[in-house]
């Protein structure tokens, strides 16, 4: 079975890919039925020649693979028919944008795996970038906050070597007094929780958080049960929740009377409560005032997130009272960090450490008679139609 490594061909490029060099060189090792080869790229993180230096086959053309393995997605006139696919297709949550992919993959008898669908039979995802999404957005919020106040003018990631680099800069910074919330316990919120720590912010519970004052900055990391509670007042259930949160509504003004920063790390699904609306935000007592909103999330459950910014220009003024965008540092103004493709900013270590999960969970699927059924709940197209899975996805499909 031959593997390819794709070239990235959507705008913005990306230069991340799945493998790196030396990961690639692991998997060749550890599989030696399985050949790797890779498609030329001038804009990948790593180079055609780093490839070629540890004995990979690098080409033009990779038509004659079995599987093809990338990062983002695949435009319509690049697909190649009869294939199996790996990127991020952005097509699971019936995103109107990328909806004619979709057709497109199922009338070319695609057989397509989303790096969102390998998961776990929980259903928990299984590889991803969204510890680095974390890092770099937890990152970019202090460097708004710094070029705001005046306090200190950190680098863009983009122009650092590594995340060593990163922490590097973070070390000649001093965080003022502030109260700083973190959404979320899964991957992006850990990711952003490795910054803090490094900065040698002080973790406090939710109980000293919301009710002491500090001389010092400090951080709580709230779980959806503390910023969400039962319509009823009955205790909630996180995974009942998870399941049907329809009977839940939002407990984040508490938190907002007291936060300065708000990094929002969590995943919100589907008729959850939003956290804060724009009403929320006039509210006298709201106090955030600096945003880094990681999942991103528009015009949704933060109401300061009223478009995705750019690596080019993070930053952005939310006003609460016009509910409209500002100049980043405008008075009275919310700062918001909305960049939606935060671990291009990071593309060597995100690349490896995707590698290396990659490698663990999805690769050995391949030649292990997917014992563990990773690639069966992955695929969500075969055979020119979707699979059990994903049926859900069909009058998607139909434009309906």
């Amino acid at each position: 079975m031959t593997f390819a490594i794709i070239k990235e061909r959507k705008n913005p490029p990306d230069r991340r890919v799945v493998f790196s060099p030396e990961h690639l060189a692991v998997a060749r090792t550890q599989f030696p039925d399985a050949t790797f080869i890779v498609e030329s790229s001038d804009i990948r993180i790593f180079s055609d020649e780093a490839y070629k230096a540890l004995g990979f086959e690098v080409l033009d053309d990779v038509s004659h693979a079995d599987v093809m393995i990338g990062v983002k997605e695949v435009p319509i006139e690049n697909l190649i028919s009869n294939k199996k696919y790996f990127y991020f297709s952005h097509t699971i949550k019936k995103q109107p944008y990328n909806r004619k992919l979709l057709v497109a993959m199922l009338e070319k008898n695609i057989e397509m795996f989303d790096h969102e669908t390998i998961v776990r039979k929980t259903g928990a995802r299984l590889i991803g970038f969204g510890r680095y999404a974390g890092l770099v957005g937890a990152y970019n919020g202090f460097r708004a906050l710094g070029l705001r106040d005046g306090l200190f003018d950190l680098p863009k990631v983009e122009t650092l070597a590594d995340l060593d680099a990163v922490k590097t800069e973070l070390d000649k910074i001093t965080i003022p007094n502030i109260k700083i919330l973190l959404s979320g316990t899964g991957k992006v919120a850990y990711g952003a929780k490795e910054i803090l720590d490094h900065l040698g912010i002080k973790q406090i519970s939710d109980a000293l958080y919301l009710t002491s004052q500090f001389s010092e900055p400090v951080y709580v990391m709230a779980d959806v049960m503390e910023y969400a509670k039962r319509k009823d007042g009955k205790v909630g259930d996180k995974y009942k929740f998870y399941k049907d949160p329809s009977g839940y509504e939002s407990n984040f003004m508490p938190y907002a009377k007291e936060t300065d920063y708000f990094i929002a790390g969590h995943f919100y699904g589907n008729n959850a409560p939003y956290l804060f609306t724009r009403e929320d935000a006039k509210h006298p007592d709201f106090k955030i005032n600096l945003v880094a909103d990681i999942s991103c999330d528009i015009d949704g459950p933060v109401a300061s997130t009223i478009r995705p910014s750019t690596i080019e220009n993070p930053f952005y003024g939310y006003d609460p009272n016009t509910e409209k965008e500002v100049a980043y540092d405008a008075k009275g103004a919310i700062t918001v960090m909305a960049v939606d493709n935060l671990p291009c900013e990071l593309p060597k270590d995100a690349s490896e450490g995707f590698g290396e999960t990659f490698l663990e969970h999805v690769i050995p699927a391949f030649f292990n008679n997917d014992e563990r059924e990773i690639l069966k709940r992955a695929k969500m197209t075969e055979n020119g139609q979707l699979t059990k899975r994903f049926s859900y996805l069909q009058d998607y499909v139909n434009g309906k």
